[in-house]
Parts: C-alpha cells; structure tokens; sequence
C-alpha cells in the first residue's frame, strides 16, 4: 500500500439523534425515549470510516464559527482525520437532526450552514492533497458547482473519484462520465434510473442504464437486503451480514470508507463488497454514528481464518 492517502470532500454537520416511537402528528407534542449528540455529515462520517480502517484521511469542508464547529474539528482529530482543509465560515455549521425508531429506520433533517458556504476556492487551497491522494470521494451535500469543479480537478491528477449520489441531483452528462464508482441506495438509484427500485430484482434490472453514466464501477446499498457491485459485465449481489439492528446513523457512509479500504489494497469487487458489508453491519449495532464506525482490527477479527 504505497499510497493510502484518501480525500474527502464534503459535508460536516453536528447531528442530534431522537430515539423514539413515532414521530409527531401536526399540532401535537410528544417527548422522546432518549437523545444523543454525535458528528456527522456525510463527508465527515465517510472520512472516519477511512481513518479508522487505517487510511491517511484528509477532510476538505467548512464548519462555522461556533462551538458545533470546534466540537465537529476535534471530533475528526481523535479520530486522526487531518484537518488542515476546514475552513471556517460566518454562518452556523451544519446540523442534522435525526429521528431514530425501534426498528433500526431513520429521518433525518438538515440544516446544512456552512457547508453550503464552501467554494472552488476552499478545493484550490486544498488541490496540494487532492493531488496527492490515490482516492478522492464526494457526497451531494454541498454545492453542486464545488462538487462538479472537484470531481473534475480530482481527474485532472488522475484520482480515483467515488461518488455517494445524495442526497438525489442531476449533475452534467460530462462530470457523471469522469465517475470512478458510483454509490446510491434504493431512493437514489430509483432518482438516477427514472424507475422504482425496491428489491434487489430492481437494482439488477436497472444496473445497465446507470452504469451507461459512469466509468467502472456501480454499487447499490440496498439496507437489509444487502447491497449489488456491477463492473459492467460481472454483477456481485452480497449478502447482508445478521445482526442486531440497534441504530443505522452512519451504515451508508461506513460501506463506503470500506470501499475505499478495498480498493486501495487491491481487493476483487466481491471481496470488497463482502468486506463493507462487514464494517457497515459493525457501524448499525451500535450508537453514534462516527463512534459506532469500526476499526480495522475489530473488522478483520470477525473474519474466518
């Protein structure tokens, strides 16, 4: 692993998770169950995934100027993500506040702050990193324009570029083709595919018309019920990993740090797949999103050898 440095540009937001039965009818109040306070953001998440799979995890993103923003730095820092790329913004960081059920479901609202508050300049400044890194990845929760403008600087140094499609938005038919690996869940590939997708015969059905848009490779997330790598001529469909479900704040984005893992050690799509299949199920038996997110050692572990 001569190069393991990764990239992530991104979303940083301070999430506030209810834990509660149900969520409110209009006009009425109810109290919840239980509450917690964790970072997140999907860029933030993603990046201490990589970190804690043992990658070299540079976050590019804004917080805002307040303590969220303080709390959500020192976050990334213990987790040994490099910050050198946040700026921060005059306006409030990004929030989440995330309604969390028995069953394992989430709702989520955001407030996304400073995050949409982030330029091409801010990826300028941090193109030195950009340039070095074997893997750049990218989520829709920031300014299109930043994302079109990174995924094309991303190429410019020849960056294996992943993109976690949400939340849904169409970008340019050119920056969709500059894609490496594309990875949406069920309500985004339905978005992409211009058709419902609930099951894995959907996903399989529709793997052609969304790979058409990319480079090489497309993942589908499809939750319980596993999730679909196709190259384009090989399709893997994995199986999800039986656990109990206590809360799954962060599963999407831990799959995809171990994607990154995957491909920077040169492992087969199936095995990759099989691999984020393992981190993701560790992330969802426990609470708090980024806290909950494996380390490698913890990973490898619950293989078979």
């Amino acid at each position: 692993m001569e190069n393991n440095k990764v990239a992530v540009i991104g979303s940083l937001n301070y999430d506030i998770v209810l834990k509660q039965e149900r969520l409110a009818e209009i006009g009425e109040t109810i109290t919840v169950d239980g509450v917690s306070f964790c970072g997140g953001g999907k860029g933030a998440n993603q990046a201490v995934q990589c970190a804690k799979l043992g990658l070299e995890t540079y976050m590019v993103g804004r917080v805002g100027n307040d303590l969220f923003g303080t709390i959500l730095i020192d976050s990334l820092k213990k987790y040994n993500v490099k910050t050198d790329y946040i700026g921060l913004a005059n306006t409030h960081t990004g929030l989440g506040i995330v309604n969390s059920f028995p069953d394992g479901r989430l709702l989520s609202t955001i407030a996304t702050g400073a995050n949409f508050s982030l330029t091409v300049e801010d990826i300028d400044r941090a193109e030195p990193i950009i340039k070095e890194s074997q893997i750049v990845i990218l989520q829709l929760e920031i300014p299109m324009d930043v994302v079109e403008y990174s995924i094309k600087l991303a190429k410019k140094h020849n960056c294996y570029v992943i993109l976690n499609a949400a939340p849904s938005y169409n970008l340019t038919e050119d920056v969709m083709e500059l894609i490496d690996c594309l990875v949406v869940n069920e309500s985004e590939a339905s978005f992409y595919a211009g058709r419902e997708i609930a099951t894995v015969e959907d996903a399989i059905q529709c793997c052609d018309v969304l790979f058409k848009q990319i480079g090489e490779l497309l993942i589908i997330t499809l939750g319980e019920k596993g999730s679909l790598l196709y190259d384009g001529t090989n399709m893997f469909c994995i199986s999800p990993e039986k656990v109990k479900v206590v809360e799954t704040t962060g599963a999407g984005d831990s799959y995809i740090g171990a994607i990154a893992y995957g491909l920077i050690n040169g492992l087969s799509k199936e095995e990759m797949g099989e691999f984020a299949s393992k981190v993701s199920s560790k992330t969802v038996t426990k609470i708090g999103g980024q806290d909950a997110m494996p380390h490698l050692e913890e990973v490898l572990a619950s293989f078979d050898v």
